[in-house]
């Protein structure tokens, strides 16, 4: 895995003597989503679904194609066979996410929840996944650990979904927990900035995972 999230932050690394970039991985992570569901993509599409410029979506797109991850052509882009298999080991890592309603963890005007497998002992307090999604530009980031059939704050017993049996049904019935399975909730008056927080927050955690 490590050398996955090396290639993804490749891809968000600028060449000199070029401007400083305004994407960075979880765009990456975003755009091979997109492909891996449609199977062809636009940089239309990717502007509108990664809320980036269009200076910006070309200079993402060229740095995919240098690294051997797409191709493209006035069709459009697509995966070559080394960015879907890059992708199906991230998607591994990754494999539910889901739309969130506002609730008593998650404050946002938009919330969007992604699950991160198995990576429960390298949560701490969650402050590290908060500090992620803020950086997205998100208002911040909740997470949560699946143990025993509850969602539990970092280090605590306390299940923060107790009085909400229902948003608790609909994060098990869509995100499919395990024990030891982290849920991560980026939280943001913007839709898209919201998932692209969840998603930072997550490969965040993988980071810290694989540098132990």
């Amino acid at each position: 895995m490590h050398q996955v999230l090396r290639l993804l932050s490749k891809v968000a690394e600028r060449y000199a003597p070029s401007r400083l970039l305004s994407f960075d991985s979880v765009h990456v992570l975003k755009t091979m989503q997109l492909m891996e569901n449609k199977k062809r993509i636009s940089r239309s599409l990717l502007i509108r679904e990664l809320g980036l410029g269009e200076g910006s979506v070309k200079t993402l797109v060229k740095h995919m194609k240098m690294s051997g991850l797409v191709e493209n052509s006035n069709a459009g882009m697509w995966s070559t066979n080394k960015g879907k298999a890059v992708y199906a080991k991230l998607h591994c890592a990754i494999p539910n996410e889901m739309d969130i309603f506002k609730c008593s963890i998650a404050l946002g005007k938009f919330n969007y929840a992604v699950l991160v497998k198995d990576i429960a002992y390298n949560i701490r307090s969650g402050i590290e996944q908060r500090d992620a999604a803020i950086k997205l530009g998100a208002v911040g980031a909740t997470t949560l650990i699946f143990k025993n059939g509850r969602l539990l704050m970092p280090n605590t017993r306390e299940d923060l979904l107790r009085n909400n049996p229902k948003i608790h049904s609909l994060i098990i019935k869509k995100l499919g927990p395990k024990d030891n399975d982290v849920i991560i909730i980026g939280s943001s008056e913007n839709k898209k900035t919201a998932e692209l927080a969840a998603k930072s927050a997550a490969l965040h955690t993988i980071a810290n995972h694989e540098k132990h």
